[in-house]
């Protein structure tokens, strides 16, 4: 069984910057049996990135839709893990107002990276907290996942406005403020699967230093740089815009 110090040794064996920015995807069950549970692994994250700034994506694009048009900032579940939904609910940890793609934060610069983000009418804006990640140099760490649930692959696509990404009619959704206020952001949403496909990049990243693999207790994991990522994908896509799809 992991205990506390055990997951921070695995995390200082992966040479992730703590004082840095670090996006968090993960598989809670991957990392196998832990003392304490979820709550442990996520005082792991928080206490070696103490002085940096940790974020979770807190997505809730699975329910929230024209049918159910209404995002509540502190009570919508985030529906891509039990880490992101347990992260979002900690004190001290802020999230921003998108409606289908939130992320929640803690630490160095939070509340200015997650700021802006309802100003958007599609899920990974330039200027947003997707952007702000290639902004600010960040690591992406994949816990027992792989880049089929890597977001900003999503993001990059958007910038370089490869087509067939995003629908072109909007869907009017709302945001819920913590103070009952409702701000109306219409939104373009994604078009089919194409993240299923990100996995094609995967050698190439490895091959290109733009990613490397190491363990989490029992999870393999996967650390992505974002501007060595970003590079990669600008030139592929350029070259072959039908990549993903």
């Amino acid at each position: 069984m992991y205990k506390k110090q055990d997951l921070l040794n695995y995390l200082k064996e992966l040479e992730i910057d703590e004082n840095g920015v670090l996006l968090v995807h993960s598989s809670m069950k991957s990392i196998g049996q832990v003392d304490g549970g979820a709550d442990t692994v996520l005082d792991a994250l928080s206490d070696y990135m103490k002085n940096g700034l940790l974020v979770f994506p807190t997505h809730t694009w699975s329910y929230i839709n024209a049918e159910n048009p209404r995002f509540y900032v502190n009570d919508s579940p985030s529906c891509v893990g039990l880490l992101t939904e347990l992260f979002r609910k900690r004190p001290g940890v802020v999230r921003s107002w998108h409606p289908t793609h939130s992320v929640a934060a803690l630490g160095k610069g939070a509340h200015e990276f997650i700021a802006g983000n309802d100003s958007f009418d599609t899920p990974c804006a330039r200027q947003s907290s997707w952007e702000k990640l290639l902004d600010q140099k960040a690591a992406v760490l994949l816990i027992g996942v792989d880049l089929r649930r890597c977001t900003y692959i999503h993001g990059v696509e958007e910038w370089l406005d490869i087509p067939g990404r995003l629908t072109d009619e909007h869907e009017m959704l709302y945001t819920i403020l913590p103070d009952k206020t409702e701000i109306s952001i219409p939104q373009r949403r994604h078009i089919g699967h194409t993240s299923e496909k990100y996995n094609r990049v995967e050698d190439i990243f490895l091959n290109h230093q733009a990613m490397y693999k190491g363990q989490f207790g029992d999870a393999t994991v996967r650390v992505c740089d974002t501007e060595k990522m970003t590079d990669l994908l600008n030139h592929l896509l350029k070259e072959k815009p039908e990549l993903f799809s």
